[in-house]
């Protein structure tokens, strides 16, 4: 256990520092008010633990300590959005259309508010 706990701690480091890297660098070729490096550090994670997930499975190369390093640690440090999309497509892809779907919903409006209700509560007079 101690051991794909520091996996994924590792992992996670080695993502959110490529994260920042790479969101930096992108922001330098399309400086804008739009978060374009957010949201292509977005795609190119939700793309790699696509193919993470997607060869572990087809090759089943992937142990748990791969998986928690790549997959959850890396993966989840560059951008938790690839473990949204991730989790939503394995849910469809099992026939749960519905809980997709409701997932997708509910995680878009529930953390929407919740951004919301923590800027209201060191902003308000």
């Amino acid at each position: 256990m101690i051991k794909t706990i520091l996996l994924v701690g590792g992992g996670s480091c080695l993502g959110g520092i490529a994260r920042y890297l790479l969101s930096r660098e992108i922001y330098k070729f399309f400086p804008s008010i739009f978060p374009t490096g957010t949201m292509i550090v977005n795609i190119i994670g939700c793309l790699l633990i696509g193919l993470i997930c997607g060869a572990g499975m087809r090759y089943s190369f992937m142990n748990e300590e791969m998986r928690a390093f790549l997959a959850i640690g890396f993966c989840g440090g560059f951008t938790t959005f690839s473990s949204f999309a991730n989790e939503n497509y394995l849910l469809a892809d099992s026939g749960n259309m519905t809980y997709s779907i409701l997932y997708s919903a509910l995680s878009l409006v529930l953390c929407m508010a919740a951004v919301y209700i923590g800027y209201k509560i060191f902003t308000m007079h």
